[in-house]
């Protein structure tokens, strides 16, 4: 027999009904599993199969034992479906388990762990992507907990440096005020130091923010480095007499510079003053100004050796975070206190905003600061 269009039609219309029947009463199952949703969709095509063949057949009018058998045939395929669909189930469930522990791991605040199962294709990919997201929330976390750390740190020194001066500043005011003092001299110039060193933490605070705000001046000049460091080198002569430090400068190279004068000669007065303070009485700070040809670019350097005996290991990755002062019971040398930690976080941020980098290392007798700006086009 030739099947003829109503036939067809007769056997599509069948086999809409039985998936339909069976969409609906497979819907509750469907939400309880990925395994049942599976299975649903197994059973509607099955029943779709078995509805068209019924009335295709139904339609030729075979004999009703040939139907049945034909129908036995297909409904024995779709269970064997089944079966491969429950176990494709068991594994997409397995798999699902996997990212449900790794998602709970991350709720927890932990990097999951490969377990070596290999999952996949899809899930495998959502699986690497979680574990990167991990990561980096871990290392976010991380860099808050040193950020607040940081913070209570420079609270604590900040507060520390402001009480002492301000205390001095009340005592010498009220012997002034009662009349104690036989030489007023002497007094105005302790109350001049005080004043200026509250300046200049009211300065570097502010010259921090303006650092973490991004908001420098864009005022961009060509600048020989050579002149830079000689200025920076002559404003800090006088500290570094007063201390007993020899402080020497050699140009091995010359170079120029683009950025803003005044900030770059806060970077390196900043990096050259700290040497000072930290150098012992007869001690050297020697300051090189020259060219390296490392990487892609020539880039200009600026390398201040101390003598101040180095620094621990550990602190050298931190040497540049805003707060840091080494041992919290560093007494500041008399000559020139010690800010709030604030100096070689700034100069970092000077030299960064510059397209530039600064680093430090332990040598012999101390250590090497060196900083390097990309040299003017």
């Amino acid at each position: 027999m030739t099947p003829t269009l109503p036939n067809v039609l007769l056997a599509l219309l069948w086999a809409v009904g039985a998936c339909a029947l069976m969409w609906l009463i497979t819907l509750p199952l469907r939400r309880r599993s990925l395994g049942a949703l599976l299975a649903s969709v197994v059973l509607t095509g099955t029943a779709a199969s078995i509805g068209a063949i019924f009335g295709f057949l139904h339609a030729m009018l075979l004999p009703a034992n040939e139907q049945v058998t034909v129908i036995v045939v297909v409904s024995a395929a779709g269970v064997v479906g089944a079966i491969a669909a429950g176990a494709t189930a068991l594994r997409l469930t397995k798999d699902r388990k996997v990212l449900s522990t790794a998602l709970a791991e991350i709720g927890q605040g932990l990097v999951p762990k490969h377990d070596g199962r290999r999952l996949t294709s899809e899930l495998e990919h959502v699986r690497h992507e979680l574990s990167v997201t991990a990561q980096g929330l871990a290392e976010s976390r991380s860099r808050e907990r040193s950020l607040e750390s940081a913070r209570r740190e420079l609270v604590t020194w900040v507060s520390h440096d402001l009480r002492t001066p301000l205390a001095g500043l009340r005592a010498i005011s009220e012997a002034l005020e009662d009349g104690l003092v036989d030489d007023p001299d002497t007094y105005y110039k302790q109350i001049r130091t005080s004043v200026d060193r509250l300046s200049g933490m009211v300065d570097d605070l502010f010259d921090l923010s303006r650092i973490q705000a991004g908001s420098f001046s864009r005022d961009i000049d060509a600048i020989p480095l050579d002149d830079l460091v000689s200025d920076c080198l002559a404003a800090l002569e006088p500290l570094a007499a007063a201390q007993g430090v020899r402080l020497t400068g050699r140009m091995a190279g010359t170079a120029t510079v683009a950025g803003n004068g005044q900030e770059l000669n806060r970077a390196l007065t900043n990096l050259v003053a700290n040497a000072i303070r930290h150098t012992r009485a007869d001690g050297q700070v020697d300051v090189v100004v020259g060219l390296s040809a490392a990487g892609s670019s020539p880039q200009a350097e600026v390398i201040v050796n101390d003598e101040c005996g180095g620094i621990a290991d550990g602190d050298l990755a931190r040497v540049f975070d805003v707060g840091f002062r080494g041992e919290p019971a560093r007494t500041p040398h008399e000559v020139h206190p010690a800010g709030a930690g604030l100096g070689l976080a700034i100069t970092r941020g000077i030299v960064e905003a510059h397209s530039g980098s600064v680093h430090v290392e332990n040598t012999a007798d101390g250590c090497r600061f060196t900083v390097c700006l990309p040299v003017a086009s």
